[in-house]
């Protein structure tokens, strides 16, 4: 599983490397990099977490699904907690450290490493994440001037998807065929545009900015190994029939930052060259970390 990983990760970075080329090429410019985070969030996003319920209805999957929603909510409260603690008044270190990439970097590994109904353990995880992003995460943007509405997270792009994807996932409706290959399809555009995404911002940074700023490093030892190792203690708890859901659930937690970091600061007028600093370094030493993490699992496991 270590090799499959690692392989998963390399080839992601790869991707990352053609929306680099792209860009320095002028094929790809910032506005056109723009729409493909609009791509990302309003459409793609929405159907990985509808394809993440397309799964048969079995009371071992609604158990599943009960046990998974309550561990990410543990374990998103514990990585904001963490983060909290650690940064304080760095608003883009914390919301950096605190959410992961799964929607876009965790699910294709999940897949190879796993199955396609391994998706199905991470879709609460990816909805709270998004959730909280989208009002903790902005509050953090704004320096705690946000207020909390339920009507706007209703309306959010994930949110719809989850709605969807809950109720066929509880009625057992099936999917129209030609409306779920066409999902599927939107679904699996979501990791090669969201690197592209990643490689323009690659462009844009100056290894000597890299370097020097040591608040990156600090970041990304808490993202990719403290509260992933974190996660680990408290998913050991949960007995060995649950092995998948343990797997793809670290795999969620110790992913890299998540590139909305970069989004929201440039939307609400943070640092938003240190925010992509953020994921640009994280992402190149998830290659190390997310290999190692789970293979320590995988032997105590």
């Amino acid at each position: 599983m270590t090799f499959i990983l690692l392989k998963q990760v390399l080839i992601m970075l790869l991707l990352a490397g053609c929306g680099f080329a792209l860009f320095k090429t002028k094929k790809l410019s910032l506005e056109g990099n723009k729409c493909l985070g609009n791509i990302l969030i309003y459409l793609s996003l929405p159907c990985v977490i509808i394809n993440g319920f397309q799964v048969e209805r079995t009371r071992e999957r609604i158990i599943g699904f009960a046990i998974s929603a309550l561990l990410a909510a543990v374990l998103l409260a514990m990585a904001i907690l963490v983060s909290r603690v650690i940064f304080k008044k760095d608003a883009i270190a914390t919301f950096a450290s605190s959410f992961s990439n799964p929607g876009f970097f965790g699910v294709p590994i999940i897949v190879s490493c796993l199955n396609n109904g391994a998706v199905f353990y991470i879709a609460s995880f990816i909805a709270f994440l998004n959730m909280l992003q989208w009002t903790y995460g902005v509050s953090l943007m704004k320096g705690g001037k946000e207020k909390l509405s339920i009507q706007r997270v209703l309306k959010a792009p994930f949110m719809v998807g989850i709605i969807i994807g809950l109720i066929f996932f509880f009625t057992g409706l099936p999917m129209p065929e030609l409306i779920g290959k066409a999902i599927g399809h939107l679904a699996g555009i979501n990791t090669p545009l969201a690197m592209f995404t990643i490689g323009v911002y690659m462009a844009q940074m100056d290894v000597k900015d890299l370097v020097k700023r040591t608040s990156l490093y600090m970041v990304a030892l808490f993202r990719l190994i403290i509260i992933p190792l974190i996660a680990l203690g408290i998913l050991t708890l949960l007995p060995a029939q649950y092995y998948e859901m343990k797997i793809a659930l670290l795999i969620a937690i110790a992913c890299p930052v998540g590139s909305n970091v970069a989004v929201y600061a440039q939307l609400h007028n943070c640092d938003y060259a240190y925010s992509v600093e953020t994921v640009i370094v994280s992402t190149f030493l998830a290659v190390v970390t997310m290999p190692l993490i789970v293979q320590l699992a995988t032997m105590i496991w």
